[in-house]
């Protein structure tokens, strides 16, 4: 790709009781939908956090739109978030906060204390009818009056609300059946390309993530494995990573063979 990366991984380190990033280097491109894989405990999720500040690395940094999250400064980061949607793993949604005030805290402060009430109103409408949801019927609701499907797109429409210009999804489908899950990924790639975001996109569902995205790769050991097309990644003769496209094309045959 000839243009600049939207997001740079340099060197980044990350341990906890033991070593978990041992110098990543990865760059994602603007308007792309990328997917990161791995098997589980390899720091995936790890790595999305890096990306504005929810996990500071111990060695290496993040550049997001040219902007180094860890040497730029407070200042420097809030600007990052306000770049950045994040759609976290199990939703993370406020449990006593209805679902109206929920999507609005996806509004970066400094806009959101610019904004008129209605100006606020209408954002968070039109965000949850992206993700195909009532606005009328679920911005007065509780999470826990909720399904799991439908709390996974009130956090959708929370990280989407703001207009970022890139999108984080860590595991958005986990917990989901698999008429969910597709439904789900169905949705997240209408999102990208309606909102012209670049995604990345951390996943178990490995048949899906192929599906949606243009590049994938795979941490294993704390590095990248593998970076490239899906075709690559399913052709690719690293006995490592054979091993890991086998193990999940027969996971997903498993999964259509209980839903018959």
């Amino acid at each position: 790709m000839n243009a600049d990366p939207v997001i740079r991984y340099r060197n980044t380190h990350k341990a906890f009781k033991r070593p978990v990033l041992s110098g990543v280097d990865l760059d994602i491109f603007e308007g792309e939908m990328f997917a990161l894989f791995g098997p589980s405990g390899t720091g995936k999720s790890v790595l999305l956090k890096t990306t504005i500040g929810l996990i500071v690395p111990d060695r290496g940094d993040v550049e997001v739109t040219g902007l180094s999250v860890y040497y730029g400064g407070r200042g420097t980061l809030e600007l990052v978030r306000e770049k950045v949607g994040y759609v976290f793993q199990h939703a993370a949604l406020f449990d006593s906060l209805n679902v109206y005030r929920n999507v609005e805290m996806g509004l970066p402060a400094e806009r959101l204390r610019q904004m008129r009430s209605s100006e606020v109103a209408a954002a968070i409408w039109e965000a949850l009818e992206m993700v195909n949801l009532d606005p009328v019927e679920v911005m007065p609701v509780l999470p826990a009056e909720l399904s799991g499907g439908m709390k996974k797109r009130v956090g959708i429409a929370r990280a989407i609300v703001g207009r970022p210009r890139i999108l984080l999804w860590d595991e958005p489908t986990t917990g989901l059946d698999p008429v969910n899950t597709a439904a789900v990924e169905r949705l997240i790639k209408a999102l990208s390309e309606e909102l012209r975001v670049t995604s990345v996109l951390v996943t178990h569902d490995v048949e899906g993530a192929l599906w949606m995205c243009g590049r994938v790769a795979m941490l294993e050991g704390g590095n990248i494995r593998f970076c490239g097309t899906p075709e690559e990644f399913q052709t690719e003769a690293d006995p490592v990573v054979r091993a890991f496209v086998d193990r999940a094309a027969a996971e997903a045959a498993l999964d259509v063979v209980e839903m018959s």
